[in-house]
Parts: C-alpha cells; structure tokens; sequence
C-alpha cells in the first residue's frame, strides 16, 4: 500500500506555486545532514522538496492536448521521488540524528512529508490524468508501473467523494503521528537491570565484563541495549539476572505504548472501513503478493503444519538435556530459552557461541562482508570521504564496471538517542543517466570505540549479512527509468527474500575463512569449527519458523478484529501458546516495543513468506562455488537489477523457473541438527 506521507490539497498548493515563496535551495538538496546546523535547516531542507514537487504536479496538471508518458508520468514520478528524497532522509534524522532537537524536529517534519503524500494520493485530477496517459506502446516496465500507480489510488480512496477524501486524509495523518510516537517511546526508553552481586555475570564473556565496571557501591548497571542484552539472555548463569533483563527489555514502552496502539488499530481500521475492507489486514494484503488476509492466514497454517512436528522434535531433544543437567530448570521459561539452547549446543555439537567471538571483531567483519558481496555480485566498495551524520558512520562509494553506481553507509553502533533496532534505509532513489541509488543500514552491534573490539556472536554476522542484501538489492535495483520502481520498491512482501538469501552465504567454509580470523592473533577460523558452528546452528531452525509464526499471526490477529475487541495480553498468551513450547511469564508486554506493528502492521508474515522464497532461491546456487558460479549473475541481473519493474512473482518465476515452494523450507529447517556422537563441551 503507498506509504502515508500527508499533503495539502491541490487548490492549497496551487496557490502555493502562483505566489508563495520558495524555500532557499538547500546547500546539498539530496542529502539533508549536509549543512544541517539546527531543526530551521532541514525544515527548508524538506520544504525545498515539497516545493518541487508541487510544482512538477502543476505541470502535470496543465497539460493540455494528449496525455503521453513524457508529459505526464515523467513529472508525476519526479514529484513523487522529491516526497520519497524528503520522506526518507527526515525519517533517517529522527533515527540517528546525534542533536535531539534535529530528531524532534525531523518527528514533526516526518508528519508534515506525509501528510504532503496523502493529499497528493488523494487527488482525482492527478488519478484522472495519469489514467488518461495513452500506454499502448509504451515498454513492459512503463505498463506495470502504471498499473501500480492506479491500483494504489484506487486503494487509497480517490474515487471518493470530497469529505470522504477529507476524512481519510485526517485518518493517514493521524496513523502517521501515532507511529512515530510509537516508535519514539520505544527508541528513548533505554532501560536498566542493576547488579548487585557480580557472580550472577557469571558466565558472560570476559571482555563484557571488563566493559561494566562496578560503581563506587559495588553495583553494576546494565541496559536493554542490544550489546548489553543479548549476551545476558545467552550466556549468564543466573536465572534471576536473565529474567530481570529479558523482561526489561521485552517491556520497554510499556503500558505508555498501549494506548498508542490502540488509538493505531483505531484508526487504521476506521480507515479500513472508509475504503471498503471489512479489516486493515484485508486493506494492507490487496497489494501485496500473498492477496488477502484469509490467504495469508491459509499460508500461516500451511508453514506451521510444515514446521510443528521438527520443532516439537528439537525441543524435545532440549527439555531431555534439561532434565539431565538441571530438573529444577523445568519447566523452562521464555527467559531461559536463549540459555539453555546454547548449553545444549555446547553439549551436543562441541559448540559454545563464545568460542566464534574471538574471529569475529566487528571491523574484521566488515571487510568481510563488503568482499563477500564484491564478489559475488561483481562490484567494488572503495571508501569515501563523502559527509556523515556521525563520526562512527563509515560511507563507501560502490563500483561496477568501473563506473560509480551508488552509495553506502554503515552505521552500526548504539549511541543515545539513536534507534535501537537493526534495518537497512533508502536515501536515495535512484534514476539510471539521472540519480545515483544511496542506502544505509542503521544497527546497534557491539564496538565503535578504540579499546573495544566489538566481538560479535555469530548470530550477529548473520544479522549484518541480512541487512547487506537489502542494500545491494537498493544499489543494484537502482538504475530504473522511473524513480518509483528503483530498488526496494517491490511489494512489500517480497522485500525481504534477497536480505534472508544472503544470509544463507554466512554457512559457508570458504565465505568465513576469507574473513573470519581471530583478532588478536590472525588464525583463520578452523574447518572443523565451522562444521560444528554449522551443525550447531541448523539445530533450532524449526522452533525459528514457529516463532515467526508468533509474531505473525499476532499481528494479522490485532489488525483483523474491531479494536475494541482486542485484549494485547490476552492474544500474546493465546499465540505464545500456540506456538512456543516455553512457559510465558506473566510480565511479559512485548507487544508495546514490537515496532514491526507501525511498519509491517498485519504483514509481518513477509519476513515468513520471504524465507520460503530465499531457502529456495539459494537452493539454485552451486553449493562448491557460491560466490564465482554462473548463479551469482544471474541472480543479480534477475532478481536485484529489476528493482520493482516486473511484478515480484514474475521475478521469482524468472530465476527459479517455477513458483516458491514450501518444500525448500522443509529441505531447510531438515538440515542435519541430530547430536553429534561422543560430542564434549567445547
């Protein structure tokens, strides 16, 4: 569904391009941290490209004669690509900006973008003149995203009557406001587990507890950012102190976020009802590749028959271990999963987690990564010295046949203020001869000072490979003719198969010894450790699909009743029953800190669906030669260059020569995870 980036309406902005003034052009207009001195410069910044965009839609508007390509959809995706450029970047600000008074700006700008989009989607002259473009002749690419434009009106109401219109711009810029509220109070409450006793650390890696010194009254404070928390949740003893934190942070939010996301579901389902859904889940999937919500809700039922019985089996191997090793432990609770899953790993696969750390130094993995995707998808990242919003941001210019193609920033470290989560963001659309493509992946992975390293858990170089496919698929997706269909501008539900198949990369012996060496000695990172890493790490991969099975029939569930009826906590215990083996605890709102639920809102099921699609696309590659195979390009030229300018479904029929199937997920989550004989600790 088009984003909801609100607007005035045509007659307001028409009056704006005959006399009122325009914004000064700002220092860089495609990058609004350059130049950035307070909250009044990236306000001009942004009203700069409102600007342009109103005054590219009036001369849409006054054409007259024929309706051709040229005169009306080229100026109708410029103008929308100045909404995307001002959309993106002033949501970027809010995210990592270091000035909170730049991040409070850029939250009460982000709702000012988007209520320029809402209008702009909203107008029947811009929808009757882009319907009225002669597209007979025009080439596969200029006809589909035609086709998408107008469905996207459609769905949005235009073909309403004024208040009608009226009333759903006031619902869009209202689920706008309620979102970034949302996600503000989960990225400002940091909270935090106090220590008392340092032998409940016990257990934790020696470089984290040499990073937490105690105070003056012998205590050690600890806080929900991801480098404090998961290695709390995964590595120390004490239930007490994984309880404190796993609930600390599953709560952060909470209850402020209650009321929030109910006023979110209040008004998305008034908004539902206006344009004729009976649910927003049936409003958000009318786009998408899955349909509707009874499909997703069949594909949901589908994967957990594919999935329930392998992962009742794997936690039936863990409850035995349990009991073997500690009785008292069982039943075991959903604070202790992360526990004891890597006690069992140690003990039936000769595998414990901290013994990866060592190669895995964060800048180590960097390089990496970039020469990993060097690679396999034939491009060179040279470092640049182009501005940044933060000193720890590090930007690389990439490369492709010699010719620039694009931009990168990785920015991967927590700070104050900074969002808290791990995502990859577009900057920049870009538009082959025109516009490069720039993206940046926003993460908060240990490191980012001289005396820490920045050792990671192998799960983390799993995240960070994840992130690094959506942005090559930004990078490479950008050379489209239309800035509307550059990079990730597919459905939404296809979005995140080229991040998931990337992942599937980090298994590989020949990928991890290229980068992964111990840092304070430079050993490669031996075969045999690799194999039980591997065998380790295939153990658990149903219990995962399950999990994910959670989190998406919760959202679909919040957003496919009346609001009124929905009861958080009451639907969290019915799912986590459904689909978690461990005991809920009571305490637990993780909801109020789910921020999926503004993003993906019903369609978390994507991050399900997208698995199936990159299981089997990474099934096609040669298993011997991942990287320099003939797979690799042909990936890359059928599924990334693309972008969004065939249908998602067409670009998985072009490189697996057949629909997506369940039955690579099951090949997947089927991958040998039985003890391995004689296994010790290791």
């Amino acid at each position: 569904m088009r984003p909801a980036l609100p607007a005035l309406l045509l007659t307001p902005f028409l009056a704006f391009i005959a006399g009122a003034q325009t914004p000064a052009k700002p220092v860089d207009p495609l990058h609004a941290w350059i130049g950035l001195k307070d909250g009044s410069s990236l306000e001009n910044w942004d009203q700069w490209h409102i600007a342009e965009e109103r005054r590219l839609v009036a001369q849409l508007l006054a054409v007259q004669g024929p309706r051709t390509v040229e005169n009306t959809l080229l100026p109708f995706d410029r103008a929308e690509m100045n909404l995307t450029l001002a959309g993106n970047q002033t949501q970027i600000m809010f995210a990592v900006n270091p000035n909170k008074d730049i991040r409070d700006k850029a939250q009460a700008l982000a709702q000012v973008v988007a209520a320029e989009g809402a209008a702009v989607s909203l107008n029947q002259d811009i929808y009757h003149a882009l319907a009225g473009v002669d597209i007979t002749h025009a080439d596969a690419a200029t006809k589909h995203y035609m086709e998408r434009n107008l469905l996207e009106y459609r769905l949005g109401g235009v073909d309403k009557d004024q208040p009608t219109r009226d009333k759903v711009k006031q619902l869009q810029d209202r689920i706008t406001e309620i979102s970034l509220k949302f996600a503000r109070n989960v990225q400002d409450d940091v909270r935090k587990v106090t220590v008392t006793d340092k032998t409940d650390l016990e257990g934790l890696p020696a470089d984290y507890i040499a990073r937490h010194k105690p105070a003056a009254d012998g205590t050690i404070v600890l806080t929900t950012d991801t480098p404090d928390m998961t290695p709390v949740v995964t590595y120390a003893k004490s239930p007490k102190l994984r309880q404190a934190m796993f609930l600390a942070y599953a709560n952060r939010a909470y209850p402020a976020n209650v009321a929030v996301l109910k006023d979110l579901l209040d008004a998305r389902q008034q908004l539902a009802s206006i344009l004729g859904f009976a649910t927003w889940a049936d409003l958000a999937t009318a786009d998408q590749m899955i349909g509707s919500a009874p499909k997703m809700k069949s594909f949901l039922d589908q994967v957990d028959v594919a999935s329930r019985d392998r992962a009742k089996k794997e936690f039936g191997l863990l409850q035995d271990f349990v009991r073997s090793k500690d009785p008292s432990a069982l039943p075991m609770t959903i604070a202790d999963s992360q526990y004891w899953n890597e006690q069992y790993r140690r003990s039936a696969y000769a595998f414990d987690s901290q013994s990866v750390r060592p190669y895995f130094a964060y800048a180590t993995v960097e390089t990496g990564i970039l020469k990993t995707a060097s690679r396999l998808f034939h491009v060179e990242f040279r470092p640049s010295d182009a501005p940044v919003w933060d000193t720890s941001v590090h930007a690389y210019d990439v490369y492709d046949a010699g010719q620039k193609a694009g931009r990168i920033y990785l920015d991967m470290h927590p700070r104050e203020g900074k969002d808290k989560w791990f995502s990859e963001s577009g900057l920049i659309l870009g538009m082959k001869g025109e516009q490069l493509p720039e993206a940046t992946l926003v993460c908060n992975f240990p490191g980012g000072s001289a005396e820490d390293p920045g050792l990671m858990q192998f799960s983390d170089v799993g995240t960070f490979f994840h992130e690094f496919g959506h942005m090559m698929h930004e990078v490479l997706g950008g050379k489209q003719r239309w800035a509307g269909q550059s990079g990730i501008t597919t459905e939404g539900d296809f979005v995140e198969a080229p991040s998931q198949m990337l992942e599937e990369m980090f298994h590989d012996p020949t990928i991890l010894q290229s980068f992964a060496k111990d840092y304070k000695t430079g050993e490669v990172m031996p075969l045999e450790m690799i194999a039980r890493m591997n065998r380790a790490s295939y153990y658990g991969r149903a219990s995962w699909v399950q999990q994910q099975l959670l989190y998406s029939t919760y959202a679909l569930q919040v957003h496919n009743q009346p609001p009124a009826q929905v009861d958080f906590d009451a639907l969290l215990k019915q799912d986590f029953a459904r689909f978690n083996p461990y005991q809920f605890l009571p305490d637990d709102h993780f909801y109020a800190a789910f921020t999926h639920l503004t993003g993906y809102s019903s369609n978390y099921y994507t991050y399900v669906l997208d698995k199936v699609i990159a299981v089997d696309f990474f099934s096609a590659f040669d298993p011997n030669n991942l990287l320099d195979g003939p797979t690799a390009l042909r990936y890359r030229h059928t599924v990334l260059e693309p972008g969004s300018s065939k249908p998602a479904e067409q670009l998985v029929q072009d490189f697996l020569g057949h629909p997506e199937s369940v039955d690579a997920l099951k090949t997947w989550m089927d991958k040998e995870f039985e003890p391995i004989p004689g296994a010790t600790k290791k």
